[in-house]
């Protein structure tokens, strides 16, 4: 167990934080005293029908949530719904390894699945909240691998659903290249099998990391366009130094590779032996698929082959030079690409 002040209240609050107790894993490992971070906004109403749960996506909190997607007058409106922003197990404020005390943290916190994250949430959206229902499920990224198995694993429960840039099921292309994020980190002498005194210690690691997220996250149409110039870089290397090396670098490694681990096998069809029409024939929320055309993780026309198999639903296309990692909020006309269709699918009747 160590300590880590990127993932502090300073940084990344305000946020709560609900006791699982003793959470036992599909993978059959358990994590004793598991911890689930939360923000939320806006008030329950008396039904409790106005609630809205948005799940993190890799390497983010629920702070960027606040910043980038919520706010009067938005979609995501917290003087018309109560919102509620849960961190992934493993993200860095939820339990996760470098803050699991005893024989369980660091290079031995056990392997997590999405369907543990959706379970762990539902225990804190019933139990704890007391609701029956969510108005909508809303998520990025590995975010939207977490909505698809809220849809899948509690139909009834899901009113509404909107996946952005995700799938329900990972592709094969999509393992290797999170493998490749993941090697970047442990092949640093460093990461000593994941027991490393600071995050410093896998420095040049997590560098590589960053930088890879700059070949895939972001578009050859951002590089072409120089989109970096609008963010305030005056360079590509600008840019990696002062956005990616000093993001990436600041995180715990184990946080990394925990939530990769599971991001690569993010997939609903197991809940049906294998098929994933099947699966997706399980959700009865309106949904609205929504990929982004420049995304290189998760590309459009793998998201419509998934939006076809599931009933009245809607392939919505997110337009943005930026590609997969606009969704950190880079682009204001994404953003608000996102609100015009949010609200149009809060206003759906149910």
């Amino acid at each position: 167990m160590i300590t880590n002040e990127f993932y502090s209240q300073a940084n990344h609050g305000p946020f709560q934080t609900y006791d699982l107790g003793n959470f036992t894993l599909e993978d059959g490992g358990t994590l004793r005293g598991c911890q689930l971070a939360y923000a939320t906004h806006g008030k329950l109403n008396k039904k409790k029908d106005n609630a809205i749960l948005i799940p993190s996506w890799f390497s983010g909190t629920s702070k960027i949530f606040e910043q980038a997607y919520i706010g009067a007058g938005r979609a995501l409106d917290p003087e018309k719904y109560f919102i509620i922003c849960v961190n992934q197990i493993g993200n860095g404020l939820s339990s996760s390894p470098h803050n699991t005390a005893g024989p369980g943290g660091m290079g031995a916190f056990p392997k997590v699945r999405i369907g543990d994250d959706v379970r762990a949430q539902h225990q804190l959206v019933t139990e704890h909240f007391g609701i029956a229902e969510l108005a909508l499920v809303v998520g990025g990224s590995m975010g939207a691998q977490q909505t698809y198995e809220w849809a899948v694993r509690y139909p009834p429960m899901v009113k509404r659903a909107a996946a952005i840039c995700g799938t329900a099921k990972n592709t094969d292309h999509d393992f290797l290249y999170t493998q490749t994020l993941m090697d970047a980190i442990t092949s640093d002498p460093g990461w000593n099998k994941g027991y490393y005194a600071s995050n410093a210690d896998v420095r040049e690691g997590l560098q590589r990391h960053g930088r890879l997220w700059g070949v895939m996250g972001f578009s050859t149409e951002f590089y072409k366009q120089e989109v970096w110039r609008g963010l305030g870089f005056s360079s590509v290397d600008d840019m990696l130094v002062n956005f990616l090396d000093f993001y990436f670098t600041a995180m715990d490694p184990n946080s990394l590779l925990t939530q990769a681990w599971k991001w690569q096998r993010g997939d609903v069809s197991r809940h049906t032996g294998g098929d994933l029409k099947k699966a997706l024939g399980r959700i009865t929320a309106k949904t609205f698929v929504m990929p982004i055309d420049e995304d290189m993780f998760f590309p459009p026309r793998d998201c419509k082959a998934e939006q076809k198999m599931i009933k009245g639903s809607e392939f919505r296309l997110l337009k943005s030079p930026c590609g997969h990692l606009v969704v950190t909020g880079i682009d204001p006309n994404f953003l608000a690409q996102v609100d015009e269709h949010l609200k149009e699918l809060l206003a759906i009747a149910v």
